[in-house]
C-alpha cells in the first residue's frame, strides 16, 4: 500500500546520515521535553478524573508508539488539556472503563479517517472557529480546576450544572490550598523566560510546592500513589465491555476523535513551519488511531499531539521522532525512581499549573486581531464557537461554529450585484455608432448566479424588458447551478417573445459549461457569445447597418 510506501521513503529520509551526534541531539531534546511533560502528564491525568499515573502512562505509551508511527519527525504526543475538558465528564457518567471504551473507539475512528485519507478536512475549519474552540476549552479547563484550586466541591456533568452547584451545596475553602495554588501561578508568571528555555516553570514550580509540601506537611490533597507498573491495576478489560456501552459511548467516541483530529494536525501544521517540515497527515492519523487503541489496555487516557511539547522539542534540537522515544524512557524512569516523591504533590500546585496552561492556550494575537479588524462575522465566529464549547459538547461546538461560518458565507455570496446601463452612441467609435440611442442595454452581473442568487436576479431584471437589444456582461460571475441559468433562461425567452436581441459577453468557463448543459447556450445561439462587450457591440452594429442597408 502506498501508505506503507510513503512511510518507509519518510524514515529513509529522516535518518538518512544519522549519526552519534544526531543520537545526542535526540537524547538531549528528549530529556528536556520530559522536564516539560512530567508535570502535565501529571496534571491532565488527575484533571481528566483519572489518576496522575494515568497521566504519566498516556504519556509514555504516546510518546514510544504514535512517536514512532507519526506523520512527522517532531511530533510529541501525550495527555492535553483540550482532551481532559472532554474525559471529566465522561468519567463522571461511565467511569475509567467508559473513558478506556470510548477512547480504543476513538482510534479505530481516527485509523479509518487516515485510511480514508481525509487529513485535510481540518484545512477547512476557519480560523476564528478553531481559535475560539480553544478559548473555550481553556476556559472548561480553568473551571475544572476551582475544586483542586480552592478545595470547593461540585457536582453536576455540565459546566453551568457544576457552577450552580457552588452556589447550592455547602462549601468548604481552603486557604491553605489556595494559598499554594496561587503561589504556583504567581511564580510561573513571573518565571523569566530566559530561564524557562532551559527548565521549565511549571517543574520549577511543581519541585517548589513538593519541597515545602515535605517541610511544612500541608494538610492538603495530594496526588496519591504511583503504581511502578505500566499495567495500571485499572485498564481497559473487553470481558467486561458490553452492546449496551458501546452504543452509549458513540457519540463521546466522535467527539474524543474530532479533538484528536483537530489538535494533532493542528500541531503538525504549526510545528512543521518551525521545522520546516510538511506533516504527513493521514500518517498522523493512522498513528494517533493507533495509539489510542493501545493505550486504554495500559491504563491510559486519549492522547493526541501536544503543540507545547512538540515545539520544545524542535528548540531543544531534536532531529528524528526518537526525541519522543526518549522522552518516553525518561518520563517511564522518573515513575519508578520518583514515585515516592511524586505522590506527594500537592493537587492545588497541578491546578495552579493547569491554570497558568490554560491561560496559554489562548492565542492573544489572533485574538486580538479578530477584535481589532472589527470584523463582524469573525467576532461572531469566535465567541458563537467559545460559548458553544463551553455549554454544549466539543464537536457541537465545531459544528455550530462551522455551520456559522458556512451560513456567513452563503449569505455573503449571495449579494450580487446588477447594474444596468443604456449603450451612447456618440461615446461609442467605429460602427458601434451606427447603434441608434436608447435601443440597447448593457446588463452588468457581478456574483455567483444560483439557487440562492435566482430570486434577486428574477428581480433585477423586470425593468429591461423594452429595448431591442441587451447584453449580459457576466465577467464577474465565478460560477452558477442549475437553478440560477433556469431563471436567466426563463428571462431570455420572455425577451425572445418580444423580438428582443439577447447577447452574452465575457463569460466564465464553468459557467459557459453550465449554460451548455442547461440548454441555453443552444436557445440562444452560439454565435451570440462574445469575449467582451466590444465585439458584441461591434456585432450589433454591423448587423443593424446591414439591416437598414437591405431595407433601403
Amino acid at each position: 500500500m502506498n501508505i506503507f510506501k510513503n512511510y518507509g521513503e519518510r524514515l529513509k529520509t529522516e535518518f538518512k546520515g544519522y549519526n552519534g551526534k544526531s543520537l545526542s541531539k535526540d537524547m538531549l531534546a528528549g530529556i528536556t521535553v520530559a522536564a516539560v511533560a512530567l508535570p502535565l502528564a501529571l496534571a491532565f491525568g488527575v484533571s481528566s478524573g483519572a489518576t496522575a499515573a494515568s497521566g504519566l502512562i498516556t504519556a509514555i505509551v504516546a510518546g514510544v508508539i504514535i512517536g514512532l508511527l507519526s506523520g512527522g519527525s517532531y511530533q510529541i504526543s501525550g495527555p492535553t488539556g483540550a482532551m481532559t475538558a472532554i474525559l471529566l465528564s465522561l468519567v463522571a457518567k461511565y467511569q475509567l472503563q467508559g473513558v478506556f471504551i470510548a477512547s480504543l473507539m476513538s482510534g479505530i475512528i481516527l485509523l479509518i479517517c487516515g485510511l480514508l485519507k481525509l487529513g485535510k478536512i481540518v484545512s477547512y475549519l476557519p480560523l476564528p472557529v478553531i481559535t475560539g474552540f480553544t478559548s473555550g476549552i481553556a476556559i472548561i479547563i480553568a473551571f475544572g480546576q476551582i475544586n483542586n484550586f480552592t478545595g470547593l466541591t461540585c457536582s453536576g456533568d455540565s459546566t453551568i450544572s457544576k457552577t450552580v452547584s457552588y452556589f447550592t451545596t455547602e462549601q468548604h475553602f481552603s486557604l491553605t490550598t489556595f494559598i499554594i495554588g496561587a503561589a504556583v501561578v504567581l511564580f510561573m508568571a513571573l518565571y523569566p523566560k530566559k530561564i524557562n528555555q532551559y527548565f521549565p516553570s511549571s517543574l520549577a514550580a511543581i519541585i517548589l510546592a513538593t519541597a515545602c509540601e515535605f517541610i511544612f506537611d500541608f494538610d492538603v490533597a495530594q496526588v496519591g500513589e504511583i503504581p511502578k507498573t505500566v499495567f495500571l491495576p485499572d485498564r481497559l478489560d473487553l470481558s467486561a465491555v458490553t452492546l449496551e456501552q458501546v452504543e452509549g459511548l458513540i457519540v463521546p467516541a466522535i467527539s474524543i476523535a474530532a479533538l484528536g483530529l483537530i489538535e494533532s494536525l493542528l500541531c503538525g501544521a504549526s510545528a512543521g513551519r518551525m521545522k520546516n517540515e510538511k506533516l504527513d497527515a493521514n500518517q498522523e492519523l493512522i498513528a494517533q488511531g493507533i495509539g489510542n487503541m493501545v493505550i486504554p489496555f495500559f491504563g491510559g487516557v486519549p492522547a493526541t499531539a501536544a503543540i507545547a511539547r512538540t515545539a520544545v522539542a524542535i528548540k531543544a534540537g531534536g532531529k528524528t521522532r526518537l526525541t519522543s522515544v526518549f522522552h518516553a524512557v525518561v518520563l517511564l524512569l522518573s515513575m519508578f525512581l520518583l514515585a515516592p516523591v511524586i505522590s506527594r504533590i500537592p493537587l492545588a500546585a497541578l491546578a495552579g499549573v493547569l491554570m497558568m496552561t490554560a491561560w496559554r492556550m489562548n492565542d492573544w494575537a489572533v485574538i486580538r486581531g479578530i477584535f481589532s479588524r472589527k470584523i463582524k462575522t469573525q467576532m461572531a465566529q469566535y465567541l458563537i464557537t467559545m460559548a458553544a464549547t463551553v455549554v454544549f459538547d466539543l464537536t457541537i461546538a465545531i459544528l455550530i461554529g462551522v455551520l456559522f461560518s458556512v451560513v456567513m458565507f452563503v449569505l455573503k455570496v449571495s449579494d450580487m450585484q446588477i447594474s444596468v446601463a443604456d449603450v451612447d452612441p456618440e461615446r461609442m467609435p467605429g460602427n458601434a455608432g451606427n447603434i441608434e440611442a436608447g435601443k440597447t442595454s448593457v446588463v452588468y452581473i457581478t456574483g455567483p448566479l444560483y439557487f440562492g442568487t435566482s430570486s434577486q436576479l428574477e428581480d433585477k431584471l423586470s425593468g429591461i424588458e423594452d429595448k431591442e437589444t441587451v447584453i449580459f456582461s457576466m465577467r464577474g460571475v465565478p460560477f452558477a447551478d442549475a437553478s440560477g441559468v433556469q431563471v436567466l433562461q426563463e428571462f431570455v425567452s420572455a425577451l425572445a417573445a418580444k423580438d428582443i436581441t439577447v447577447l452574452f459577453t465575457a463569460i466564465q468557463p464553468p459557467v459557459k459549461e453550465m449554460f451548455d448543459r442547461c440548454g441555453l447556450t443552444s436557445d440562444v445561439g452560439e454565435e451570440r457569445f462574445f469575449w467582451s462587450t466590444d465585439k458584441a457591440l461591434d456585432y450589433i452594429s454591423i448587423d443593424g447597418f446591414s439591416k437598414c442597408t437591405a431595407a433601403e
